[in-house]
């Protein structure tokens, strides 16, 4: 599918549908064109990797309130916002879903997490949800979605796992690499463990933030 016949029809009715939604939730925020234009913009960002496009236009708002989220946290005052943190890796389907499903259960409000990858994988790796559904922690409804400029801006630390010289460097930015193994391919077994080393590392982040671990 090229880039000109991407948004259909029935794809910018959908999209117009969504823009309405955003237009009231963000209003007096963000102009009404600012808004069209990020959703447009994290449409076609998902269909250039998605091979089903059945939960696109959801993803796609979903992706679209994030980085407007993202976009407004700059936009504060960094004495009122809460700390930043972006995780990254290769797929954005194992690694990084599980390290932010752990930074917000254990942050909770006190801080804002966000993930991307270089190469976004098709869906969310089974064996990862499964993993963290042991420990109580939901990531079945997060999508693989490429990184955006808005994450990167608002975020104060940039968390990186696997991704190696495709991670842009922002300056200003503090930046971690954690060494994980990629679960992709692994069994729930084989799993566990970087689960759990997963949870190591964002609790000793949480410790450098200052945010004991709810």
């Amino acid at each position: 599918m090229t880039d000109t016949d991407v948004i259909t029809d029935g794809v910018r009715t959908a999209l117009t549908s969504v823009a309405r939604d955003l237009h009231h939730d963000y209003d007096g925020v963000f102009a009404e064109t600012t808004i069209e234009l990020l959703l447009e913009n994290c449409y076609r960002e998902l269909a250039a990797t998605a091979t089903v496009s059945r939960w696109l236009v959801l993803s796609t708002e979903r992706f679209a309130r994030q980085r407007l989220d993202a976009l407004a946290h700059t936009e504060t005052q960094p004495s009122g916002r809460p700390p930043a943190v972006l995780f990254l890796c290769v797929h954005n389907a194992g690694r990084s879903q599980m390290a932010l499903g752990y930074f917000h259960h254990l942050a909770g409000d006190r801080a804002i997490g966000w993930s991307g990858g270089s190469e976004p994988g098709e869906h969310i790796n089974g064996a990862a949800i499964d993993a963290m559904a042991e420990i109580g922690i939901d990531i079945s409804r997060e999508f693989p979605k490429p990184w955006a400029q808005e994450f990167f801006a608002a975020a104060d630390v940039v968390i990186t796992m696997g991704c190696g010289d495709s991670c842009p460097l922002v300056p200003g930015k503090h930046y971690e690499d954690w060494d994980l193994p990629d679960p992709a391919g692994k069994t729930l077994t084989d799993v566990r463990p970087i689960r759990d080393e997963i949870e190591q590392h964002v609790r000793r982040l949480l410790d450098q933030l200052g945010i004991p671990p709810g």
